[in-house]
């Protein structure tokens, strides 16, 4: 491409250029940060591109050199996920439900990966990018030409069609959350401030207040950059995690991601620490505020948040709290001597999280600001940062529309898991022609249980962990229960039909009951990472604004079926082991299922949008005892409530902003093939009587399959918090599959096309 200035390109954007992936510099390369002119193109070729996986460590590669390209040739799931011809074969056309999840399975078998899992997409969110970008400028980590390239790519392809502004997530509406982080984004990748996306972007920056105006997370990392000053940040003291563990509102107590997320966040607070300054700050100053950047009284808007931010306003004991810290602690109270005590522990909290994930760090938001935190410490070449720089890769994913962040490190154990189910639901796993797929799948899962708890568990406030599996890998580490459960039975389907070794003894077997069994809180629902160690009351202290929930552990049908059926389908295999206390961990866990379902006969889902999602799981729990239509009113009230929103066409369609508002809504685009899986799966699971209405619903899903066998991608799937959503790309095969299997088996004779 040669040194030739790009149009769009800005002289100010510093980032270094990395002149190959091979190349590694030395800090005094580092050193000369603002001399330095980002190096951006219209697009890459991504018939470079390959998806390495490395174990189940998933990281993309742009070959540059021709040779290295035509020795790596291109898979059929990179092709795929790229949005390039794959060339799949037209398929017979299915004329039953069977013949659909063999069509089903032909493609997405092409789908899996070396290492035996199956990975995709996991992004949605829209402030995770900025996380990974922003630590990337402020250490003076270079960019390589090719990422700048496809991460201006995919913003300039989210861009809100109207406004030109991002939101929260994909398909929210803009936010200064959103725009403020993303335009800062496309700056440091090198997109000139006069650029249309720009001028657009930043009008409408403006007309919402600006930068001034954007939740708490937005501002930290404005004061990192020092774009703004650490007066806009609302206090986040370290010392916090120096109260004695009794203390109700001590750290340890929160939510594990809030918790990771305020532990770095404290750290660079406390020190009040801002990257070195560049032309590309001092511009960024000037474009991102609507006020005069000198003249800016910073603390007076440490409050100020666009109401289209403040999902979660912060309560008047917030504030109280708040105003207490900067008023009188930090002023009067706190002295250099506790402040460094609280910084000091803080930091060795964060060293304990990276040797127990190898620095790749529980997620997209905490992992970046670690880096930072290490990079202030101890300097750019230091084991630990230099690690970081090398595991932020894992977590970003590139497809047709361009680089993204994904939410975690994948989604490897958990998709994963769902296949196997799938191919088990349909009656498949003794056919040989599936053995080979499955055989590397249980293989994948074997590879990555974890096998024994973090060292110093107790002294890092982690939940025992040995012999569960994670959502993405062994590497990120973090047990979670329904993660444990999915896989721990897809283990245990897949060992106990003949022809299949025992890869995973009855030991390693033990150890996943035995961390499945400690997940139960005192309702008799279970949690996601651990049992809450707080009450709901402590959401009274939700600094994030944009989220809801975030502050605690909570119970979710989803979780606590997955628990649930895990251990039934366990105590079928082996009886005897903590037989009392299974059975009494499952009637509890029943009573709390029914205790949460919602008067209109719905369950809330916090993980999948929304009631349709949680209900599935809910009635499944129903029917692990036996309790369906005709038995159990709650099972009758459930299919009622799942019937009464099915459409004309026979799918299911469910907004996101159910997620938000906690009323069912539905989808202005129609039906949508995973949630019309996700209602007939639950029908059938509680023998609903009517079979029309299944019908309808497993024709809609086979005549929106391709020929060759795969299903397009719809609306976004998943949620967190309430009010993030996030993308599941995989759930359009794993779900359909099993409901079009469930159907073939449960209903042999019947005839849907």
């Amino acid at each position: 491409m040669g040194k030739k200035a790009v149009a769009g390109v800005s002289a100010d954007a510093q980032p270094l250029l990395e002149k190959s992936p091979t190349k590694k510099r030395l800090s005094s390369e580092l050193t000369d940060h603002s001399a330095k002119r980002q190096r951006i193109e219209a697009r890459t070729d991504h018939g470079r591109w390959r998806l390495r996986d490395d174990q189940g460590r998933q990281s993309w590669v742009y070959l540059e050199d021709d040779k290295a390209a035509k020795e790596w040739p291109q898979s059929f799931a990179d092709k795929y996920f790229l949005g390039l011809p794959v060339d799949a074969p037209e398929l017979p056309k299915p004329t039953n439900p069977l013949d659909a999840v063999r069509n089903g399975l032909e493609f997405f078998e092409k789908l899996q990966l070396p290492s035996g899992h199956w990975g995709c997409e996991y992004g949605g969110p829209m402030f995770l990018l900025p996380c990974i970008v922003i630590a990337w400028y402020v250490t003076k980590t270079p960019i390589p030409w090719y990422y700048a390239t496809e991460i201006k790519n995919y913003l300039f392809a989210r861009a809100h069609p109207e406004d030109g502004g991002w939101g929260l997530h994909i398909e929210g509406e803009t936010s200064v959350f959103g725009t403020s982080m993303n335009y800062t984004v496309l700056r440091i990748v090198g997109v000139d401030a006069d650029h249309p996306v720009m001028v657009k972007a930043r009008a409408t920056l403006h007309k919402m207040g600006g930068a001034t105006h954007a939740p708490h997370w937005a501002k930290w990392w404005l004061a990192v950059m020092g774009v703004a000053q650490w007066d806009i940040v609302n206090p986040t003291p370290p010392e916090l995690w120096l109260l004695p563990d009794w203390v109700p509102i001590a750290p340890w107590r929160w939510w594990i991601h809030i918790r990771q997320v305020f532990l770095p966040m404290s750290y660079l607070w406390s020190k009040r620490w801002q990257a070195e300054e560049t032309d590309l700050i001092r511009s960024l100053r000037n474009e991102l505020f609507v006020e005069d950047w000198a003249n800016i009284n910073w603390a007076s808007h440490r409050n100020s948040i666009n109401p289209r931010d403040n999902y979660h306003p912060k309560t008047w004991v917030l504030n109280t709290v708040n105003w207490c810290l900067v008023n009188i602690w930090n002023p009067v109270l706190r002295t250099r001597a506790i402040a460094q005590k609280g910084e000091e522990w803080a930091m060795k909290l964060i060293e304990m999280e990276n040797e127990n994930t190898d620095h790749a760090d529980l997620a997209t938001v905490s992992g970046p600001m670690n880096t930072v935190c290490l990079y202030v410490k101890e300097g750019p070449d230091s084991y630990a940062v230099r690690r970081h720089r090398e595991r932020a890769h894992e977590f970003l994913w590139m497809k047709d529309e361009g680089m993204l962040a994904n939410g975690t490190n994948g989604v490897q154990c958990w998709d994963t898991a769902f296949a196997i189910q799938a191919v088990m639901d349909a009656g498949l796993t003794e056919d040989p022609r599936w053995r080979p797929m499955l055989m590397k799948a249980l293989e994948f899962l074997d590879d990555q249980q974890i096998r024994e708890n973090v060292k110093d568990q107790d002294i890092c406030y982690r939940q025992q962990r040995k012999g569960g599996w994670a959502f993405s890998n062994k590497d990120q580490g973090y047990a979670v229960s329904d993660c444990v459960s999915e896989a721990l039975k897809s283990v245990i389907i897949l060992q106990k039909t003949p022809g299949f070794p025992t890869l995973i003894d009855d030991r390693r077997i033990f150890d996943a009951i035995d961390t499945l069994m400690t997940y139960q809180n005192p309702s008799g629902g279970c949690s996601s990472y651990e049992p809450p160690r707080a009450g709901t009351w402590m959401e009274v202290l939700n600094a994030a604004e944009v989220f809801g929930n975030i502050m605690v552990e909570y119970e979710y049908p989803e979780c606590t079926t997955a628990v649930v059926t895990a251990l039934s389908l366990f105590r079928k295999h082996w009886p005897e082991y903590r037989r009392e206390e299974i059975d009494r961990f499952i009637e509890r866990a029943i009573k709390w299922i029914k205790t949460a379902q919602k008067p209109h006969g719905g369950w809330y889902g916090s993980w999948g949008i929304c009631f349709t999602y949680a209900t599935m799981f809910a009635l499944e729990s129903l029917a692990s005892i036996g309790e369906t239509y005709n038995s159990s009113d709650y099972a009758k009230r459930g299919c009622d409530f799942l019937i009464s929103k099915q459409r004309e066409d026979g799918g299911w369609s469910e907004h996101y902003r159910a997620c938000e508002t906690g009323e069912y809504i539905e989808h202005p685009s129609g039906s949508q093939v995973v949630m019309t899986a996700w209602a007939v799966i639950a029908l059938m699971k509680a023998d609903y009587p009517n079979l029309e209405h299944i019908k309808s619903g497993i024709k809609l899903i086979m005549d929106r399959q391709q020929s060759n066998g795969e299903w397009l991608q719809e609306a976004i799937e998943g949620v967190f918090n309430k009010s993030c959503m996030i993308s599941y790309p995989n759930y359009k095969f794993t779900f359909t599959l099993k409901a079009l299997g469930m159907f073939a088996r449960k209903y042999p004779t019947e005839t849907v096309v």
